[in-house]
């Protein structure tokens, strides 16, 4: 008896996901709930988790398949007996909906006889090719017979593939002779390659929204630059302390989080939004901080930030760091925020003009610390200095309002203190 492996709901208004890894294969012996697929959705990558306990007996969908929520994507055996049906062909999943660039996709999609003759290659004997590895296969142009199965049954895993590729060892011989052809005459050079990848469903939704971003706002961006002495003295002087106590790094987001929830009291239209022709405004700071992942930049949210302490903000943002890496992040963390802080200074960079995420209307740019000459009272000293970015909507926010913010936020960091007693 097979149970139905179903595509499971996304989070509100997400209806669609794309495929992105399969972290099982036909034959696997899976427990219940253990992650057999990897899905990726406009926000956040989700692991499809088994529903029982069996073993893996097809597969319905490809790598790169655009799947409805609900849709059946494998089927699961009872028992600890391997399934002995290959894999299907991507004619036998189930309906998915095509993406916009169908035509793209067509041209780049490889030659159905060639994967066969990839699949039954051999001595006759060798297990079928899954669709994921089919394709890596087809990608980097390596000859399956002369690889190693690591797998159950000695298939050929997406690690094998990935390391035949990486070290040349398996490359097929009509490719290996194209690698020894000279380069075309007058060329006078060594060959060049391109390489195709299609671009993650994460990835086109933040291009999509950040185009959309500057063709839709009126974005500016101001700037001005805070003196980091007094956050640092205190970071030194109580980060033993403050790690021993709350278990947590004290870190520099705190400050700066502590201090724009405090400055959107002065200026509440940094904290706002545009919804038609009316203006929205918060008694409440969601700030959407920006995290790095595998896929590209996602944005988790903080509630209501401005009722945290420092050591809530600084575990909150700890976890959503470590949960981003490992994929683990919920739909409904990466929903909402009304305000976004961007911190490009862990990369190294000195200055940047961070866009704008909608409906919000206004981001805060972060950037590294470094030591600056600046003169203070008639001497000229070296301090550690950070640029600050705050790229506003200019249809919601005047310039003295974007400046006085920037102001505000400069106050309350060189002088901790004032976010102690609210000023």
């Amino acid at each position: 008896m097979s149970q139905d492996v179903k595509v499971p709901t996304l989070g509100e208004s997400i209806t669609e996901a794309t495929i992105g890894e399969w972290l099982k294969q036909p034959g696997d012996r899976v427990e219940m709930d253990e992650p057999i697929a990897s899905l990726e959705t406009d926000k956040v990558a989700v692991e499809v988790p088994s529903p029982v306990a069996g073993t893996i007996g097809e597969l319905l969908a490809e790598v790169g398949d655009t799947v409805e929520v609900d849709a059946v994507i494998a089927r699961i055996e009872d028992g600890d007996a391997p399934a002995t049906s290959p894999a299907p062909q991507k004619d036998s999943a189930p309906k998915a909906k095509k993406a916009d660039d169908e035509a793209v996709e067509k041209s780049e999609e490889p030659d159905p006889d060639f994967a066969a003759k990839e699949e039954g290659a051999g001595n006759g004997d060798s297990p079928p090719l899954s669709p994921s590895v089919r394709k890596l296969v087809l990608e980097h142009g390596v000859d399956p017979t002369k690889i190693k199965g690591s797998g159950k049954d000695g298939r050929l895993t997406r690690e094998d593939v990935l390391e035949a590729a990486k070290s040349g060892k398996a490359k097929k011989a009509d490719d290996a002779a194209a690698s020894e052809t000279p380069a075309p005459s007058g060329s006078g050079g060594p060959s060049r390659k391109e390489e195709r990848q299609r671009m993650t469903r994460l990835r086109q939704t933040i291009a999509k929204r950040l185009k959309s971003a500057q063709n839709e706002n009126a974005l500016l961006t101001t700037f001005n630059d805070v003196d980091m002495t007094a956050v640092m003295e205190t970071r030194a002087k109580y980060k033993d302390l403050f790690a021993k106590k709350h278990d947590v790094r004290l870190g520099f987001m705190g400050f700066f989080i502590k201090a724009a929830c405090l400055a959107a009291r002065d200026v509440p239209s940094v904290n706002a939004r545009i919804d038609g022709d009316e203006i929205v405004y918060h008694d409440y700071v969601d700030v959407s901080v920006a995290v790095s992942a595998p896929n590209g930049l996602v944005v988790p949210v903080i509630r209501n930030a401005e009722s945290l302490s420092f050591a809530e903000i600084e575990k909150t943002i700890g976890d959503f760091g470590q949960r981003a890496k490992a994929g683990k992040l919920t739909m409904d963390e990466m929903q909402g925020g009304t305000f976004t802080i961007s911190n490009g200074g862990v990369f190294g960079s000195l200055m940047s003009t961070p866009i704008v995420n909608p409906p919000q209307a206004a981001v805060l740019g972060l950037h590294r610390i470094e030591e600056r000459p600046v003169v203070i009272n008639g001497e000229i000293v070296a301090r550690p200095m950070m640029y600050l970015a705050l790229t506003y909507d200019h249809r919601l926010i005047d310039g003295r309002e974007a400046v006085t913010y920037l102001v505000r936020i400069k106050e309350a960091i060189e002088d901790p203190a004032r976010m102690l007693i609210d000023l």
